[in-house]
């Protein structure tokens, strides 16, 4: 059983970040690791609720209480058993989930300090991988079935390798040049190096998983193609259309982008330079220049690409407060950017839960600093941005923002400026994170003949299936843009119902069902 006083005994702590002043030199993540003492410590605050919210704040369903007891006595390799037998990649959520389960942890209550979960989680696989204990499964008879997985992010992945520990075949479709979707060239290296997918990778092809990049499904193959290959497919596309303000005077000046174009392209350049120091290694070269505080790298003197869209020297604004946003904040900051701003529409949040607003366990509206907020940049509330200011040769040298107050109408929101509040910022490089809007409008859908819902997601009947029959659709592509462990459970449960689909023997876990919802109050 647990230990019954830890919670009152130990307070939360958390591993102590790499130094800033280092930390933005390099592209490397901001955790080190922690010691075992310290989570050893931390799963001892765990109290084996009798209801475990905890379990319902994460739609994965992980045994949280059952790891964190084992951390605590030691079991590390019990551990990691008891955390895979519902999650397929803690290595990704222990790294990118903003840890709902925490919201959800009873010693949260009335404005306590919850559990580090999340912490945790990370420090099992960790360990893990060190011990040599992610290993490929055995691979069952095959069923003499196929299915074909377009997309590879986390959804699609996690579906892939449930499918083919239950012996079908799968191929998964990628239309980029790596496997990874979203957190391959979209999630910074401060937050997830790419080892960890490219760990995860060679698991899933030991157990049979078959990979083609550079395929856009729809284009270089079409939907009947693949429909007469494959007895099921299983769509993972993700949701990359990302919300642009068209009608913000000055939007087409040059040096006003998408978030995600900056950050792709960015990421990029940071995986090629990884990739040109491996080779360099290969060929004898050790002297590897590290990056240099503007996040130019040289490999043996060799300079390595900057990327087209660069935060250097340059004045940032960045318009969004959420996940995107930070990660668009910490890679101007390694880029060498001169200032940055974070612009945000609504007003500051508490910096804890309003009971009355948000209560425990539902997930809270408060003030989230991410670790970029440490290393730099000025944040501004409660401010939309009115015009982009042409610099006079067509590129914006300003925004010009005003205060506003933001109500809601019939589900509508309404922006009312105040009046003379109106300033202007210094910008010559201005990143929209304002949001997604849906899987992409793309040659595949209409192929299949599927139509974006209003939401610009796909829509699935009770068992994951679209309105084509044979065809399937998880993650982001049929929730819209939500957090990495929904995901995660929703290629799982799509899995569980390809398998049903295909005749398969027995039944595989589905931790949700395609009307599932965080937590809310009602």
């Amino acid at each position: 059983m647990p230990d019954p006083t830890g919670f009152l005994r130990i307070d939360r702590r958390l591993p102590h970040r790499r130094p800033v002043p280092v930390r933005i030199m390099d592209w490397r993540e901001v955790y080190p690791p922690a010691t075992d003492e310290l989570i050893r410590e931390q799963a001892t605050r765990c109290m084996d609720c009798g209801i475990p919210f905890c379990h319902d704040g994460c739609p994965l369903g992980n045994r949280i209480p059952d790891w964190n007891d084992l951390v605590r006595t030691g079991g590390w390799a019990s551990a990691i058993e008891s955390l895979h037998a519902t999650n397929n990649f803690p290595e990704f959520t222990g790294r990118l989930c903003p840890a709902p389960c925490e919201a959800a942890c009873v010693l949260g209550i009335a404005g306590g300090a919850p559990v580090t979960i999340k912490q945790v989680e990370v420090e099992i696989i960790n360990r893990a991988v060190g011990a040599g204990l992610v290993t490929p499964h055995p691979v069952p008879e095959p069923s003499g079935r196929r299915v074909a997985v377009v997309g590879s992010g986390p959804a699609g992945l996690a579906a892939a390798q449930q499918l083919a520990r239950a012996g079908h075949a799968v191929t998964v479709f990628e239309r980029d040049d790596a496997i990874g979707g979203l957190m391959r060239y979209g999630i910074p290296d401060f937050k997830l190096e790419k080892e960890h997918i490219d760990l995860r990778l060679a698991q899933l092809a030991a157990e049979g998983v078959q990979f083609r990049t550079g395929v856009n499904v729809g284009v270089d193959v079409t939907a009947e193609q693949l429909r007469a290959d494959h007895d099921a497919v299983l769509l993972a596309c993700g949701a990359l259309a990302g919300r642009d303000t068209p009608a913000t005077p000055g939007r087409a000046l040059r040096g006003v982008h998408l978030a995600m174009e900056h950050l792709v392209e960015s990421n990029r350049v940071v995986a090629a330079a990884a990739a040109h120091a491996r080779t360099a290694e290969a060929a004898g070269v050790v002297a590897v220049e590290p990056p240099s505080e503007s996040g130019s790298s040289r490999v043996d003197g060799v300079p390595v690409d900057r990327p087209a869209i660069d935060a250097a020297g340059r004045h940032v604004v960045i318009i969004g407060g959420g996940d995107t946003a930070a990660d668009c904040l910490g890679v101007a900051h390694r880029q060498g950017a001169a200032g940055v701003y974070q612009l945000d529409l609504y007003p500051e949040p508490p910096s804890a839960r309003d009971e009355a607003r948000d209560p425990w366990p539902t997930w809270p509206w408060v003030l989230r600093e991410y670790p970029a907020h440490e290393e730099g940049g000025e944040r501004v509330f409660a401010v939309a941005v009115q015009e982009f200011v042409d610099d006079g040769t067509g590129a914006v040298r300003a925004v010009r923002i005003a205060e506003v107050t933001v109500t809601k109408r019939d589900g509508e929101r309404i922006l009312t400026v105040v009046p003379g509040t109106e300033r202007e910022l210094p910008a010559d490089l201005v990143l929209l994170a304002i949001g997604f809007e849906g899987t992409e409008q793309q040659p595949l859908l209409e192929q299949l003949r599927l139509v974006r819902n209003r939401r610009g997601a796909i829509d699935s009947d009770g068992d994951w299936q679209t309105a084509t029959k044979g065809v399937f659709v998880a993650g982001d592509m049929h929730r819209g843009a939500s957090l990495i462990v929904w995901a995660i459970a929703e290629g799982r449960a799509a899995a569980a119902a390809i398998h049903s689909y295909l005749g398969g023997v027995g039944e595989l876990p589905a931790p949700v069902v395609p009307t599932a919802q965080p937590l809310a109050a009602r």
